[in-house]
């Protein structure tokens, strides 16, 4: 992973300008559940690129197949029961260098669970932590 990504104030095609790239990603990571972006992320990835659909959209969206299927794309659905694969790579990413902060947006305390699921349903968090420790 090299870019975490707000799709409400950037671009996909300025990100890949940012990073000097002259070909769309090889893996993208959709965890927005904003249409638009899924849609633009379709639009710049590689011939046989591999999307995992982590954000949930409001409601039924459109995509166009035609790119999927003639660019190879492969699109997953990721939820629990991929948990501890999940888990394993990204000890290794984080273990690599990764830096996750960015996405980070909100950390409340357990006690402020209600701000933070407010958050959540603002549209304008990214991951929310709660957290049990005292102090």
């Amino acid at each position: 992973a090299t870019l975490a990504l707000d799709v409400r104030s950037e671009s996909i095609v300025e990100a890949q300008k940012r990073l000097g790239m002259k070909e769309g990603f090889d893996v993208g990571l959709e965890m927005s559940g904003n249409p638009q972006a899924f849609r633009d992320m379709l639009a710049n990835m590689c011939h046989g690129g591999k999307i995992a659909m982590l954000g949930i959209p409001e409601r039924e969206m459109s995509i166009d197949w035609t790119t999927v299927v003639f660019n190879m794309l492969t699109i997953r659905g990721i939820y629990g029961r991929e948990m501890y694969e999940t888990w394993y790579k990204m000890t290794v990413m984080l273990q690599s260098g990764l830096d996750i902060t960015p996405v980070i947006t909100h950390r409340f305390s357990a006690e402020e669970f209600q701000q933070g699921f407010d958050a959540m349903l603002s549209g304008q968090s990214g991951k929310v932590i709660l957290t049990w420790r005292e102090g």
